[in-house]
């Protein structure tokens, strides 16, 4: 799968030990679908090698080929979004779709916010 959007948070590399040595995960969170009234966003992970690799920094326009798979654990449920391929947003780097407009917007002519003698019930 993959999915554009711009890094709003980095999360602190974690460490552990497991059976098969030493590991380090870290997680980042993505905001996409920003002309939405209510941005969506998504907590993908990074392990090993690739966290150095890629070396994600807030603020970044990525676009990111993930997997999801799920694993139970005492009886729970928990989704796990691994990230395996990264790459700059060649398509927003230019315009940034996540900034804000900086003017008002306009009314057309025809119709204006003063306007009473509308037919619109509301």
């Amino acid at each position: 799968m993959e999915l554009r959007g711009k890094i709003i948070a980095v999360q602190p590399v974690q460490t552990g030990e497991g059976r098969n040595g030493t590991w380090k995960k870290q997680e980042y969170v993505i905001e996409y679908d920003p002309t939405s009234q209510y941005p969506k966003r998504m907590m993908f992970n990074l392990w090993g090698d690739k966290i150095d690799q890629y070396n994600i920094q807030q603020g970044q326009s990525l676009k990111i080929s993930f997997d999801i798979d799920c694993r139970e654990y005492q009886g729970r449920w928990y989704n796990d979004i691994r990230a395996w391929k990264i790459e700059l947003d060649a398509e927003t780097q230019g315009d940034n779709p996540f900034s804000q407009p900086t003017s008002q917007s306009t009314f057309p002519p025809e119709i204006t916010p003063a306007d009473e003698s509308s037919e619109l019930p509301f």
